[in-house]
């Protein structure tokens, strides 16, 4: 894998290095599951944090593959965390991608908005 300092997550995928899809088929939340307690200000920021899926690991569905998108703050915050979700996709021969994913564009908002960019106070939304 390449230097990921320049990237923000690091998606694992649900296919292994021949192009076979990765089974069971809930791998992904099962893995997320496990990491769910690796988050921000720790497992007990927040009542029920515990029966949420981390921010810095979260299930996804890529071009209809399973993918598991990690945050590389994981490696900072938790390195022994880190350690594990890497040596799951090794130990599995899972295909690795480095990324930096953007989020999604609100409806209805100028070119270049996101929905994570609220409108500048002062701008009128546009419908």
């Amino acid at each position: 894998m390449a230097d990921s300092s320049t990237h923000s997550e690091v998606v694992i995928h649900g296919l292994t290095r021949e192009g076979r899809t990765f089974r069971p088929s809930d791998w992904a939340e099962r893995l997320a599951g496990v990491m769910a307690q690796f988050r921000p200000g720790g497992s007990l920021a927040r009542p029920g944090g515990h029966l949420r899926y981390s921010p810095w690991c979260i299930p996804t569905t890529m071009g209809g593959v399973k993918c598991v998108v990690v945050n590389t703050a994981l490696r900072a915050h938790e390195p022994m965390a880190w350690d594990f979700v890497m040596n799951f996709a090794k130990d599995n021969d899972l295909q690795v991608t480095e990324a930096c994913l953007l989020p999604e564009a609100r409806p209805g908002a100028p070119a270049g908005e996101t929905a994570a960019q609220p409108p500048a106070a002062g701008d009128t939304p546009t419908s």
